[in-house]
């Protein structure tokens, strides 16, 4: 393989197939087995901000999808690799030009030469269809000659940069493809689907009978707006010696409402492409165009030649990019104003609820400050008040601590006192034990003066108690009476 990679490489022109914005293909030769190939170099683009090359995701799109098919009329890939700059696909050589360069060459062209090269791209459709894939770029541009050198050659679909897998309920959009044979629903940014192909082969198929484009206007502008206003007919200049049935083939294609618009099975099964007999690959249509009177192909030959003068090659890639990002804008910024607007609706519901609230809460607030503020008065009321009890309360407590000091001073002096008659007394008793050992010296001193003594005691004794009560009491209640 890296033998093939040194010759795609040559800057010669004459290994050169075609030139798009970001891809060419050049013809390599296998060295090994001398098998020749053509190698599609896509460019990659370096950095998520750039815009120069094809992203990752594409790329690995494409090769994905061409890795699921394999079909006499789709072109095949036979390997990829890549370097640092680029991807390389290795396709199946397809050299025997476009479609509608080898129709511009003849003098003439029959309905039934026309349905047998229509019936292969048909063909070749219906294969990516039953996968659910879309090639979402039919254009003359990619409908190829296997070998232009037999009678009836070989259609090869090729290019596949736009095609995308779509399962079936998952909603698709997108802007993409050539003006010229986009279907509406991609001009309107509406949901696609299968039918998308099919408008194309309308358009392919209405171009190759007359030598005009249905929709082509002088701007890509136009042409979108000729496109999405359905401005066409079939003018008796180009169509005047074409079939109804073919202009019934082409009308079922061209309808706006994709759901009308006849699927790949029942534009097989149309009698302008089934009542035609299959042609041998490789005998001559000679019996073929005995059946209807020929079409000029000189108007094709005109159109093919100012669609290689105003369009280049392989512009898949220019054809919408810039569009398809302004609409994508448009679509993001038309999703935020929503966002805002709905933003901007809740918030006022939420300032509303708010202001609300407030408004609760403020009078709530009032009522409740307002009885705090009785109620702290009242409080202050109550404080002085017991601030005036705890201090006449200091007072009386100072007064009896006065009282009780009094009387413990009372107290003591009494206790001196006692204290000293007691002594007194002591004195006297013994001076009056001596007068009676003295008197009667024959009696037991020791049970006299004990009985004596005993009884001299008690009779003191209570003397005693009854002298203090008398004089303790009056002082006491003297002093109770002044504290209180």
């Amino acid at each position: 393989m890296y033998e093939i990679l040194i010759l795609c490489q040559s800057s010669s022109n004459n290994y050169e197939l075609g030139v798009g914005q970001f891809a060419i293909v050049k013809r390599c030769k296998d060295k090994i087995v001398g098998i020749e190939y053509a190698a599609k170099f896509i460019k990659k683009r370096q950095s998520r901000a750039s815009r120069r090359g094809v992203k990752r995701e594409e790329i690995e799109r494409e090769v994905d999808i061409l890795q699921q098919i394999q079909h006499p009329n789709i072109v095949a890939l036979h390997d990829v690799f890549e370097n640092r700059t680029d991807v390389i696909l290795i396709l199946e050589l397809v050299s025997g030009g476009e479609l509608f360069d080898f129709l511009a060459q003849k003098e003439s062209l029959s309905e039934e030469e026309a349905t047998q090269f229509i019936k292969q791209i048909l063909d070749g459709v219906e294969y990516l269809h039953s996968k659910r894939i879309i090639h979402f770029d039919l254009k003359p541009e990619n409908i190829m000659l296997l070998d232009r050198n037999v009678p009836l050659p070989h259609i090869k679909l090729i290019d596949f940069g736009l095609a995308h897998k779509i399962e079936a309920g998952v909603e698709f959009k997108n802007i993409f493809g050539t003006p010229e044979f986009v279907a509406p629903e991609i001009v309107n940014y509406e949901p696609l689907g299968l039918e998308a192909d099919m408008w194309s082969i309308g358009v392919i198929t209405y171009i190759l009978l007359s030598g005009a484009s249905p929709f082509l206007g002088e701007s890509k502008q136009e042409t979108l707006g000729n496109v999405s206003a359905m401005n066409y007919n079939f003018d008796e200049e180009f169509f005047s010696n074409t079939s109804e049935l073919a202009k019934s083939f082409i009308s079922q294609l061209l309808e706006k409402d994709r759901r009308k618009r006849m699927s790949i099975q029942e534009a097989l099964n149309h009698p302008w492409i089934k009542s035609r007999g299959p042609v041998e690959e490789n005998s001559a249509p000679a019996d073929a165009e005995k059946k209807g009177e020929p079409l000029k192909t000189k108007r094709l030959k005109e159109y093919t030649i100012q669609s290689l003068s105003s369009m280049p090659q392989n512009n898949t890639y220019a054809n919408f990019e810039l569009f398809a990002h302004v609409v994508e804008d448009v679509s993001l910024l038309e999703v935020g104003i929503s966002e805002v607007a709905e933003a901007h609706r809740t918030l006022q519901g939420d300032m509303e609820a708010l202001v609300s609230i407030y408004t609760g809460k403020e009078a709530w607030y009032k009522e409740e400050s307002e009885s705090a503020r009785k109620h702290l008065s009242q409080v202050r009321y109550e404080f002085r008040k017991v601030e005036a009890q705890r201090r006449q309360l200091q007072e009386d407590l100072q007064d009896v601590d006065a009282g009780l000091g009094s009387i413990s001073g009372a107290y003591s002096q009494r206790q001196r006192q006692l204290d000293s008659l007691r002594q007194e007394l002591n004195s006297e008793l013994q001076w009056l034990q001596e007068v009676m050992s003295s008197l009667h010296p024959e009696r037991s001193g020791a049970v006299l003066g004990g009985g004596l003594n005993t009884d001299v005691k008690q009779a003191l004794a209570e003397l005693l108690r009854h002298s203090c009560r008398r004089e303790l009491r009056p002082e006491a209640k003297q002093k109770l009476t002044e504290s209180g």
